[in-house]
């Protein structure tokens, strides 16, 4: 018998109500798609085409209007919003074209945020696992520096060791490197494919990059709101 999957979409379709009763904007329509646990998976696509969406629903920021988005087998829909909200803080890591770091706070700080969401003070375990992580990525000189004085690259990759550290299954990044020049792009890319192959975490992630894509073993492209095998 199979391993269960860590995350599927099954038969999904999303659409967005139009303005002034309009006809509804479909943005997916019957969607599949199956993540095995530590896999590596890129969706490809024109923008608007849903991508976001579907890290969106993949990560229980939203909900299918019809279809199921399943972890480990469990369907999210039937999770009360405060259960919701525990499986994205405990099972997923975020990372999105923005770095959406705290200015007033160092970068430790920012990492250690995910840890604080149910309350209660950060272990010296996590406080450690944290340090090791900034260090991983090159910025372990830099742990108590406020992010106004990193590079963009730096904010980035503070943004990726904040989505790790409550150890995820799977990290869902959108555009990781769109707003980063090619050097910084470059290393980021790098690091989501060496932190993937290194840690097991799955990653899924969605982006215009083909450097970024290549890091993946799976490509996948969205085209008229269905998920298919890319070359």
């Amino acid at each position: 018998m199979s391993a269960v999957p860590l995350l599927e979409l099954e038969s999904v379709t999303k659409a967005y109500p139009a303005a002034a009763g309009g006809t509804p904007l479909v943005i997916l329509k019957d969607a599949s798609l199956s993540v095995a646990r530590a896999e590596s998976v890129a969706i490809v696509g024109p923008s608007g085409s849903g991508k976001s969406t579907i890290l969106n629903l993949l990560g229980g920021l939203d909900r299918p209007e019809a279809g199921r988005v399943l972890f480990e087998g469990r369907d999210l829909g039937t999770l009360s919003e405060p259960n919701l909200a525990r499986f994205r803080n405990r099972s997923v890591g975020l990372v999105f074209q923005q770095h959406h770091l705290l200015p007033h706070a160092t970068v430790l700080e920012n990492v250690l945020i995910p840890a604080l969401a149910e309350g209660g003070t950060v272990a010296d375990a996590v406080v450690q696992r944290a340090r090791q992580l900034l260090d991983r990525v090159g910025l372990s000189l830099r742990s108590d520096q406020l992010p106004g004085r990193l590079s963009g690259g730096e904010r980035q990759r503070v943004a990726l060791v904040r989505a790790l550290i409550n150890e995820p299954a799977v990290v869902l990044a959108d555009e990781p490197t769109g707003a980063l020049d090619h050097t910084n792009a470059t290393e980021v890319a790098r690091l989501l494919g060496d932190l993937n192959r290194e840690t097991g975490v799955t990653l899924v992630v969605v982006t215009h990059s083909a450097e970024l894509a290549a890091q993946c073993r799976r490509r996948l492209e969205l085209r008229d709101g269905r998920l298919f095998a890319s070359a």
